[in-house]
């Protein structure tokens, strides 16, 4: 039997918070008004804050290392499309599905989206993540 199935999915969620968004902002640096300055924000196209994409994409780090394919993977590859805004208050839900498992190099490639509470799709790309042989950590 497969490790890996061709279609197999795990997801996982989270509430963005402004907090989040503040302390994302202080991590990487980025402080961008677009991010943090709600009348900066108003102006623009998006008339409010938005999250980092990279914040909103950050979701694939859980998703990938902790649930699909799991503990012990490690990332070889991401793109990333981001196609609509994430807000304070969105609830992103990530979604990793196995297209291809290449067993003898341990390489599983993953569609990755993320969707808000109404269903839009705000993120989407593909992973190559590294696992470890059956009975061996990385």
């Amino acid at each position: 039997m497969a490790r890996f199935t061709i279609g197999q999915t795990a997801s996982c969620s989270k509430t963005f918070t402004e907090q989040d968004i503040t302390l994302f902002a202080d991590l990487s640096g980025d402080y961008n008004p677009v991010h943090i300055d709600k009348e900066y924000a108003k102006k623009t196209r998006f008339k409010a804050p938005i999250a980092h994409g990279l914040l909103t994409s950050s979701l694939l780090s859980q998703l990938l290392g902790y649930r699909l394919p799991g503990i012990g993977s490690v990332y070889v590859e991401q793109t990333i499309r981001f196609t609509a805004p994430v807000f304070a208050g969105d609830t992103i839900t990530a979604t990793g599905t196995v297209q291809e498992f290449i067993e003898e190099k341990n390489i599983v490639k993953l569609l990755t989206e993320c969707h808000n509470q109404d269903g839009k799709l705000v993120l989407t790309g593909t992973a190559a993540m590294m696992v470890p042989k059956e009975g061996e950590t990385i």
